[in-house]
């Protein structure tokens, strides 16, 4: 590999607690494992690199562009001599390796597809890739101008621009709320209608501006990287684009059908492992592991007994001070494994 493919590759996304993660899953060389967010591909490729010649890897990601840096790093491709051929257009994908381009929602559907009936483990890093928010026409970040489109499968489905235009204001409030843990989300919600009877909310700007409590003629007449904006105010719009990133991709229904799935895929002793980032995700993921339900319900028997479909060998590590410090966005990774019972 080259130093600029090695270069493209690290770029794209820096998998948090990547060793813990991996040394989680517990891996088999001749298990079938599910990389349910492929991403940059640092989690796929270390399991690849686990795998025997009976080994398989399932690597889902809805966003194209993960596949296409996949193929330019070449982790994911036969170096055999009876394999190697020039050019990027007849490379050969090593055998234990599939790359799925659909959301992990459809992670039962695909496992029926290809004739899986059990899965030896799962991963899902639930971060969104450092490539979607360095990549500044995808709209996931307040510190570019583009346009709000938040969406990670490009090829349709309803932008951010959408919503911040059609929704009405309890529903663009209830989303601030819920999703992005914002106390004033009542009152941005309001502002939001008000701006968009006058203009469409159609660039990252425009709603930067309502949260500022600026014009959007005065933030568009600023350099718009260098906008002297406070730090309680780049939280929240933080928190703000995060909501609407959430309800674009319907990440939270989304979350819930795949580890449905994954709960029946496993094979007793199959293990699960699951980075979460915000609270909302990791409450959800924290429950359904505790219980083996999405309504986090314990059920016991008649001794008092916790009945669950899962053992629970992580509940919560975080990054250690070094790797925060490597990689800032590591700060609020949480990792959780199970073990299928």
């Amino acid at each position: 590999m080259n130093e600029d493919k090695d270069k493209q590759t690290v770029e794209y996304h820096i998998p948090a607690m990547l060793n813990e993660t991996i040394l989680g899953l517990n891996i088999q060389p001749g298990g079938i494992y599910v990389d349910v967010t492929m991403g940059g591909g640092g989690h796929s490729h270390a399991i690849i690199e686990q795998l025997g010649k009976k080994g398989k890897l399932y690597s889902f990601d809805q966003d194209i562009d993960a596949y296409e840096n996949a193929m330019r790093s070449d982790c994911f491709v036969d170096k055999t001599p009876t394999s190697s051929l020039s050019g990027d257009a007849q490379k050969v994908l090593l055998d234990s390796w599939q790359f799925v381009h659909s959301n992990f929602r459809y992670l039962r559907n695909f496992m029926d597809y290809y004739g899986v009936e059990q899965i030896d483990g799962l991963l899902a890093d639930l971060g969104v890739s450092f490539h979607h928010f360095d990549c500044p026409e995808r709209g996931f970040s307040f510190r570019y101008s583009a346009p709000l489109d938040m969406r990670m499968n490009q090829t349709g489905g309803k932008t951010a621009a959408d919503i911040l235009n059609t929704y009405t204001e309890e529903e663009i409030a209830n989303i601030l709320y819920i999703y992005g843990e914002l106390k004033n989300g009542r009152q941005l919600a309001k502002r939001i209608v008000k701006v968009r009877e006058q203009v469409p909310l159609l660039r990252t700007e425009d709603l930067v501006s309502i949260v500022l409590g600026k014009k959007v003629e005065d933030v568009k007449q600023e350099n718009f990287q260098e906008l002297d904006v406070p730090a309680a105010a780049k939280k929240d719009m933080a928190k703000v684009f995060q909501a609407l990133r959430i309800e674009v991709n319907d990440e939270m229904g989304a979350l819930r059908e795949m580890l449905l799935a994954a709960r029946d895929l496993l094979k007793p002793g199959g293990r699960i492992a699951i980075l979460t980032y915000h609270s909302l995700e990791d409450r959800i993921v924290k429950n359904f592991l505790r219980s083996g339900n999405l309504e986090g319900n314990i059920e016991k028997d008649f001794y008092g007994n916790i009945l669950t479909p899962f053992k629970l060998l992580e509940k919560g590590l975080t990054a250690s001070a070094e790797e925060v410090e490597r990689n800032p966005r590591a700060r609020s990774a949480k990792l959780r494994v199970a073990e299928k019972r």
